[in-house]
């Protein structure tokens, strides 16, 4: 149900309020789809190993986190900026920090501000998967996190389910082919079917913008 207010996102008693491309709207309250899959248990693992740390650290050592998350702004589902606290910083850094295969750290790291993708070129049928990504190679200590969604209708412009299919080595040369991942993951892509890309340069436990594009498998 649309409606005309102040802005709202969130549940509250029985309904949900959120927005979409044509305005605000009001919904039943559902209870979140809970699949239990490998890596939805692996994250919240994680979460629980980040607690843990957290409460080992020092305080010298929160307080260089909290002066990290206030230099971190983020944009939230109403268009409004905020920053993060200590903890979201040290889990946002070390997150992907393990993402990206390297050691978590204790001690709040230097901001860092990867090198945003120029052009990202996809290559897609049943029998290849490649992306093409300009500059080549990354900069020195760049990776690339690459998240896919699964196949949707030809027909969709919008997706919010993205998952992580690989992230590349450091200073890695276009292409990647990622046939084999996303076949591994997702099954051989389908003729007709759309897939979303979202591009993320990274360094030392930060991402840059996320560069987005999707492609029907030709």
């Amino acid at each position: 149900m649309k409606y005309l207010g102040d802005p709202r996102s969130g549940s509250y008693q029985g309904m949900t309020a959120s927005r979409n491309r044509f305005g605000q709207y009001m919904r039943t309250r559902a209870a979140p789809v809970q699949p239990n899959t490998v890596a939805q248990l692996n994250q919240r693992a994680r979460m629980t190993t980040n607690a843990a740390a957290w409460r080992a650290l020092t305080d010298a050592q929160r307080a260089g986190w909290l002066s990290l998350g206030l230099a971190i702004t983020r944009t939230d589902s109403l268009g409004q900026s905020y920053t993060l606290n200590g903890f979201m910083a040290y889990c946002s850094v070390n997150n992907n920090k393990l993402d990206a295969g390297d050691a978590a750290v204790s001690d709040a790291p230097a901001i860092v501000t990867p090198a945003d993708l120029l052009t990202a070129t996809i290559t897609l049928t049943s029998a290849a998967l490649s992306i093409a990504y300009t500059a080549t190679p990354l900069a020195a200590g760049n990776r690339l996190f690459i998240w896919v969604s699964p196949q949707k209708s030809a027909g969709r412009k919008f997706n919010g389910d993205y998952r992580l299919l690989s992230v590349t080595a450091a200073a890695a040369a276009s292409p990647s082919n990622s046939l084999a991942a996303y076949t591994a993951k997702f099954g051989v892509p389908v003729t007709g079917t759309r897939i979303f890309f979202s591009l993320e340069t990274y360094q030392g436990g930060f991402k840059g913008s996320p560069f987005n594009v999707s492609q029907v498998v030709a």
